[in-house]
């Protein structure tokens, strides 16, 4: 193809990609932004941030606070549920200084990013693989160094007690650490299709245990 003709190709495409208003147009526009989105820009946000999951939807409820992080209370919820941190020797103002010290909702897009395992503190929320349909986002809980390999134990801060599957979680399970929370709720666009799959009790939205 010449140069003449691939003038014409881009100004037609550029036309139907931006321009063209029947449904023809938008259906080509979507499908142009999904493959711009997942084949580029996915690809190259995870190659900036180290982790495959740069951009994680917060699926459970197993972080919540009452109001969310946004709006919730934190002396509030401190009080319902400082018996599971004061035996490990966590009081309210330690609490206070951990990332995400509100918790998470159901349906929050956090911004991820890769971590060292011999970075991660206790208090500090990891995303890590433990064989279920999606990675797990809990709070760590103890820390343990063998021979330089680190493991991990967390816990909910909705839940009132560990999963199994998260009393001993190797360093290379880990997927990252979140640093922000980019859109609270708006995971829910996605999350809405999938809700009829889940068992009764993990629909809908959150309430604090």
């Amino acid at each position: 193809m010449n140069k003449e003709k691939w003038k014409k190709f881009w100004k037609k495409f550029w036309f139907v990609v931006w321009k063209d208003d029947s449904i023809k147009g938008w259906i080509i526009s979507l499908v142009f932004l999904l493959i711009i989105i997942r084949g580029i820009f996915f690809p190259l946000l995870s190659l900036a941030t180290g982790t495959s999951l740069p951009l994680v939807i917060v699926e459970s409820c197993s972080m919540y606070h009452q109001g969310g992080e946004l709006f919730a209370n934190f002396n509030d919820w401190w009080i319902s549920h400082a018996w599971k941190y004061t035996p490990r020797g966590i009081n309210e103002s330690e609490f206070m200084a951990f990332p995400f010290k509100n918790g998470l909702n159901k349906g929050d897009i956090l911004f991820v990013t890769g971590v060292s395992p011999a970075d991660v503190r206790v208090g500090d929320i990891i995303i890590f693989n433990a064989d279920m349909s999606a990675p797990i986002i809990h709070r760590v809980m103890s820390i343990k160094d063998e021979n330089g390999t680190y493991f991990f134990s967390t816990e909910g801060d909705n839940n009132n007690g560990q999963l199994s599957v998260e009393e001993n979680i190797n360093q290379n399970q880990i997927v990252g650490e979140p640093r922000a929370l980019v859109l609270p709720y708006v995971g829910w666009i996605k999350l809405v299709f999938f809700e009829g799959s889940k068992p009764p009790s993990e629909r809908g939205f959150c309430v604090q245990d």
